[in-house]
């Protein structure tokens, strides 16, 4: 486990999605038809409904952001159409996409990421994202969170699909770590309606070689990062990296969760970590 606190240094990882990717492309090289059709944990999505989701958002991601081609015009006034519009591009994406046959899906999935991966690469990191991160509270991001969200997207379906039918993750400290650094930074909005002293301080500490400690401070106005652990920590909660990415993705129920997970101090302050998604939707 990486025992440097996490949470304030930019996530530099637009090369990581590259290796993503093609780890994606062996794995659907090697389904057989029955793993194509087996159920994930997302919800009503079968193995192939979620490759045909990641081939919709590469798509979308290259036709939108590198070549700024708009087909229709959104009115995204609160987070609640945010959601709809987005479950209802989701919804039309897979629709299309899971029509596509195993051997053409993947085809295409190969052309799209190694273009997606390009571009992601050639961006300023430190320039202004088009959309904002909204699951960490942000109308405006940087294009290292964007990409850094993106890389949790393209990570947590493949790992839906290696769950499904029973393959080894793609779990290694290089590819997961910067998984559950991005996630995390959405917590201090998350924490946003917590009450609080000043000064009182949450632990997170994701168990593993891939994890690490987040410490979370709450001044007079609101929660955020610290680089140094305080000598007093009101509450901490330990998760086992094996279903972390699960709680942040609702891939877990709270209660099976729960029962994982290891919290001393203020159990009321952590159980609220349990509550936060990462993902829109």
């Amino acid at each position: 486990m990486n025992t440097k606190l996490n949470g304030t240094e930019p996530i530099l990882c637009a090369p990581i999605i590259r290796q993503v990717d093609q780890h994606l492309i062996e794995l659907l090289t090697s389904l057989d038809s029955d793993e194509w059709d087996q159920p994930t944990v997302a919800p009503q999505w079968s193995v192939r409904d979620v490759a045909a989701h990641l081939l919709d958002t590469a798509l979308r991601k290259l036709s939108m952001g590198r070549d700024k081609y708009r087909v229709e015009r959104t009115d995204v006034r609160s987070h609640q159409d945010l959601v709809t519009l987005v479950n209802r591009l989701n919804r039309e994406g897979v629709t299309v996409y899971r029509r596509l046959s195993p051997r053409v899906l993947t085809q295409i999935m190969q052309l799209a990421c190694a273009q997606t991966a390009d571009f992601y690469e050639s961006l300023d990191p430190f320039a202004r994202a088009a959309i904002g991160v909204s699951w960490a509270g942000e109308t405006t991001s940087l294009v290292w969170f964007d990409t850094a969200r993106e890389l949790t997207e393209r990570w947590h379906h493949q790992e839906q699909i290696r769950l499904a039918i029973n393959r080894s993750g793609i779990v290694t400290p290089l590819l997961y770590h910067p998984v559950l650094d991005t996630f995390l930074r959405g917590l201090p909005h998350a924490y946003r309606n917590v009450v609080a002293a000043s000064d009182t301080v949450l632990l997170v500490e994701i168990s593993g070689d891939c994890g690490g400690q987040w410490c979370l401070l709450r001044s007079p106005d609101r929660w955020s990062y610290t680089r140094e652990l305080p000598s007093a920590i009101a509450s901490r909660i330990i998760i086992p990296q094996s279903i972390a990415w699960r709680l942040f993705t609702k891939g877990i129920d709270r209660e099976s969760a729960r029962a994982e997970v290891t919290i001393t101090g203020d159990v009321a302050l952590a159980e609220h970590v349990l509550e936060f998604v990462a993902i829109v939707g």
